[in-house]
């Protein structure tokens, strides 16, 4: 089926997909006329998403087990051979602290594992088949602005996986671009939403609105950033991520820029 509309592809696996900015964008792209997969890694949250979104499947898959990704890549394209994009949206937010957690690196393998290796894993595995697409194929990246600028202190390598999702991002896009290929790269970098990102805090409610005014919801944010998906964007954040974002491209696009066009 030949891609007919601005998003540029037909049928999207998300993972992370059973909550949150997941759950959000497969109710969104339904009702763009996508079909939809997601993937994450509690079975019951996996049925209530498919349920009110209206997915047309759901795949049980832990993105921190690695060695569980390419016999999954293998199953999905074969039961659907028509996806071409990719939506890595699964990641742990986990606060530690180096001086008091006697589990700090046991806890921050597992984040590193979700946040970083499950989506380079899921990217290459599946360039095979994406580049198979004679209409090309999209890979959405979700990073943070918690990328940008790591002022949430007590999430040190949350933060750090974000960075790595942005840069990894942006030469991702650069060599499937050089390299002639039809496969788009879109990062999407949000602010402060009111998901159940922060279920390990203290407080698991201080990314809402009631607690902090600068939060959006998770309408709010959907409500700004599909403008920008459908317009083709390839940098999406929303909020105060709009300020964040432009001031790090001032500061560095242009340096990248150079060295985009010097090939290297």
């Amino acid at each position: 089926m030949a891609v007919t509309d601005s998003l540029g592809f037909q049928c999207a696996l998300i993972t992370g997909g059973g909550g949150g900015i997941g759950k959000a964008l497969a109710k969104y792209l339904v009702s763009k006329g996508k079909k939809v997969l997601i993937a994450g890694r509690t079975e019951s949250n996996l049925k209530s998403s498919v349920e009110e979104t209206g997915a047309a499947g759901y795949y049980v898959l832990d993105t921190g087990k690695v060695d569980d990704i390419p016999p999954f890549i293998a199953k999905i394209t074969k039961e659907h051979p028509e996806l071409d994009c990719l939506v890595n949206n699964a990641a742990v937010q986990r606060p530690l602290n180096f001086l008091e957690d006697a589990d700090f690196l046991s806890k921050a393998d597992q984040e590193l594992d979700i946040n970083i290796r499950g989506p380079m894993h899921l990217v290459v595995g599946l360039l095979p088949h994406f580049r198979q697409k004679p209409e090309g194929a999209v890979i959405i990246n979700v990073s943070s602005i918690l990328g940008f600028i790591p002022i949430s202190i007590v999430n040190p390598v949350y933060n750090g996986t974000k960075a790595f999702l942005h840069l990894w991002s942006m030469n991702l896009r650069t060599q499937l671009r050089q390299g002639g290929t039809k496969i788009r790269v879109v990062e999407i970098a949000p602010p402060s939403v009111g998901t159940d990102l922060h279920r390990d805090r203290e407080d698991p409610d201080d990314n809402k609105k009631h607690k902090n005014p600068s939060a959006l919801t998770v309408e709010e944010f959907m409500d700004e950033i599909t403008v920008k998906l459908e317009r083709g964007d390839e940098m999406i954040t929303a909020g105060l991520g709009n300020e964040v974002v432009r001031k790090w491209y001032e500061a560095y696009g242009g340096q990248y820029g150079k060295a985009e066009a010097g090939g290297k």
